[in-house]
């Protein structure tokens, strides 16, 4: 199932707020703590110039935020299950499930690859830009040429293709609008003519991907049934998703703003932009505890709310402008709010995973 691009996937997983903000250099590494280090910061181990072809890949697709898209899935899966445990309205093909957050997955790497693709064509990606500088770029980097890269992109997209056409024949015709709906948005964020991501529409499109297509999505496929309440239900986790591709764009104000790329934190600038980020963070929470109190999900998800001490430490974050040196070792510069705001959305969409889990396991209707 296609789905979204963004460049969210642009950021090194480690918070730049105080104790947890540096992941320390390390000698060689094996290969498995190679890829483990890959997957926890988006970029090599310091020092390694020749990586072994997985961990290339792994930094190429930028496999570090996988986990964002895994997680979008997995609500949509967990709220199927839950529904078909309390309710009984719904019954869960597991077989179409995996396939779905599979697709959702194979995407997600699909997606950045063509935004790599395409910010180099169109002269964004330069050596100078902020997307190589925090990590190789696959193509400036000399890892992989421009028609390697674009053969990898056709790969991943024939892949989902496969499992779109095998969804469509169990599910109808309304998966594959789900899946052109993201694949739209996936191209055209950084493609011409339209070029979202330029006119302040790269947030919004992250946020309905994120959100609707990915968890409603997921949800369909699952039970081949969309309840109202889905809709909603979808909304607390593309905030948060939006609040990390937030952090990125405000990262590259000075950068975008150079190249006419009008996100929307160049629209509004900085300082607004950060007290939006923050606003995004904070409203997650009543909109889960809501859901919950109305009845549209279990109440166990009321978990999330051992994420605000997290919560408060990025809110602080994005409190100040980025500092004009990074922390001793801090990894990932010259990106600043996208790891905090990255963390944060871990620590929150675990919770959230974990209290849906529960759910399903322990179902609880509350007696109003």
């Amino acid at each position: 199932m296609a789905t979204n691009p963004t460049a969210l996937s642009d950021q090194a997983a480690t918070a730049p707020d105080g104790a947890s903000a540096a992941v320390p250099a390390a000698a060689p590494l094996g290969r498995r703590a190679t890829w483990r280090y890959v997957l926890n910061t988006a970029n090599l181990p310091e020092g390694m110039t020749h990586p072994d072809s997985v961990s290339k890949w792994l930094v190429i697709t930028r496999a570090a935020v996988f986990s964002m898209t895994a997680t979008s899935g997995l609500i949509g899966a967990l709220l199927a299950v839950g529904a078909a445990r309390l309710t009984g309205d719904v019954s869960v093909n597991w077989l179409l499930l995996v396939l779905a957050v599979v697709g959702l997955v194979v995407a997600h790497a699909g997606n950045n690859m063509i935004n790599d693709y395409f910010d180099l064509e169109g002269g964004v990606d330069t050596d100078d830009y902020v997307r190589a500088l925090y990590a190789p770029h696959p193509i400036l980097s000399g890892w992989v040429t421009k028609r390697q890269l674009g053969a990898a992109i056709l790969f991943v997209n024939a892949i989902d293709l496969a499992i779109m056409l095998f969804l469509t024949a169990a599910r109808g015709p309304l998966v594959i609008a789900f899946a052109l709906a993201g694949l739209f948005i996936s191209v055209f964020y950084v493609a011409p003519p339209i070029r979202l991501k330029h006119h302040g529409l790269g947030e919004p499109g992250v946020f309905i991907v994120w959100g609707p297509l990915m968890v409603v999505g997921t949800f369909f496929v699952a039970t081949g049934q969309i309840p109202a309440w889905t809709w909603v239900a979808s909304l607390p986790y593309a905030i948060l998703v939006t609040s990390v591709l937030f952090g990125k764009h405000i990262d590259k104000i000075d950068a975008d703003t150079k190249k006419g790329v009008r996100t929307l934190p160049v629209i509004l600038g900085e300082r607004r932009a950060r007290d939006v980020a923050r606003v995004l963070m904070v409203s997650f929470y009543p909109i889960v505890v809501g859901a919950a109190l109305v009845g549209w999900i279990g109440p166990w998800v009321a978990l999330v709310l051992l994420g605000i001490p997290r919560l408060m430490s990025s809110l602080k974050t994005f409190a100040s402008p980025r500092p004009e040196t990074p922390p001793h070792s801090y990894v990932g510069w010259p990106l600043w709010f996208v790891g905090a705001a990255f963390v944060h959305t871990r620590r929150a969409g675990g919770l959230l995973v974990l209290g849906l889990l529960l759910n399903a396991l322990l179902p609880i209707k509350l007696p109003w």
